[in-house]
C-alpha cells in the first residue's frame, strides 16, 4: 500500500513556520501521539517545560530529547521518521530510549528538526563531584600511624566513580615516631609541604623536604623512617578502586 509522504521541502517549511508563532492545533492527535502525549505529561516538571532529568541513562535522555522536540513542532512521528530517512519502528525506538542511535542518524535527526545536534544532549549531565573543604577544617582520621604520633586530615572524597581518592594532609609533631609498615592497595602520592624525612618505599630510601614529591604503589612497604626536622607536613594522596 502506498504512504503519504510530505516532500523535504513541505517539510521544511512547515516545521520552520511552526517554530514561529505555533497556534493551537484543532486537529485531533493521531492514537498513537496521543499515548505518547499522555506518558510524557509525568515527565514535564519544569516552567519551561523541559523534560525534567531524574536518573536517566544516556538512551532515554536522548529518546525524551528527540520526542519532546518533535512534539513542540507539532509533527507526527511518521512525520519526523520519513524527513529523517528512517523507519518509523527505528524512531519509536530511539523515542523510547531502546537503542543508542549512531551519528549519523543524530544529524539526520537534528537536521529534521532544524536544532543543533547537542540539543539532544540538554537534558542528559553526568554526575560532576566537588568536594570543598575550608582551612583547618578538614576531618581527623585514625590511621595505622596514628599511634606513632601521625595526624591524618582528610580534605575531600570522591562520592561515585570506579576509583577512590583520598587526600591527606599529614602532620607529624615533635613527638612522632617513624613507621614504615604502610601497606595497602592502589597508588600514593606525596608531596612534602614542611620539614625534612628520608622516606621508604620497600627497600629504597628518599631524602624529602619541601617541594619533594614521591608517587608509588602502595602495596610495597611505606613510610618516614628517619625524621629529620619535626614538625612536618606533607599531602598524601591514596588512589584505589572502589569496592
Amino acid at each position: 500500500m502506498a504512504t503519504t509522504r510530505l516532500s523535504s521541502k513541505k517539510l521544511r517549511e512547515r516545521t520552520k513556520a511552526r517554530q514561529g508563532s505555533r497556534p493551537a492545533r484543532s486537529k485531533a492527535a493521531k492514537p498513537a501521539d496521543t499515548e505518547a502525549a499522555v506518558k510524557d505529561d509525568d515527565t514535564y516538571a519544569t516552567g519551561s517545560n523541559a523534560p525534567t532529568t531524574g536518573e536517566l541513562n544516556l538512551e532515554i535522555s536522548i529518546g525524551r530529547r528527540v520526542r519532546h522536540l518533535r512534539q513542540r513542532l507539532q509533527l507526527t512521528a511518521t512525520e519526523l521518521a520519513a524527513e529523517a530517512g528512517l523507519s518509523p519502528g527505528m524512531l519509536s525506538k530511539i523515542e523510547n530510549g531502546g537503542t543508542s542511535p549512531s551519528l549519523s542518524t543524530l544529524r539526520a535527526l537534528a537536521r529534521a528538526l532544524n536544532v543543533p545536534m547537542t540539543s539532544f544532549f540538554a537534558d542528559f549531565e553526568e554526575r560532576r563531584d566537588c568536594s570543598y573543604v575550608h582551612a583547618g577544617q578538614g576531618v581527623l582520621i585514625e590511621r595505622r600511624g596514628t599511634k606513632a604520633g601521625h595526624r591524618y586530615e582528610l580534605l575531600g572524597h570522591s562520592l561515585s566513580g570506579d576509583i577512590v581518592v583520598e587526600p591527606y594532609l599529614i602532620t607529624l609533631s615533635e613527638d612522632a615516631n617513624p613507621y614504615t609498615q604502610f601497606q595497602h592497595d592502589g597508588m600514593e602520592f606525596i608531596f612534602m609541604l614542611s620539614g625534612r624525612v628520608i622516606y621508604r618505599h620497600a627497600d629504597k630510601l628518599y631524602p624529602m623536604g619541601p617541594g619533594d614529591a614521591l608517587f608509588f604503589d602502595a602495596g610495597a612497604p611505606h613510610g618516614p623512617e628517619e625524621l629529620i626536622d619535626r614538625p612536618m607536613t606533607y599531602l598524601s594522596i591514596i588512589i584505589y578502586p572502589r569496592p
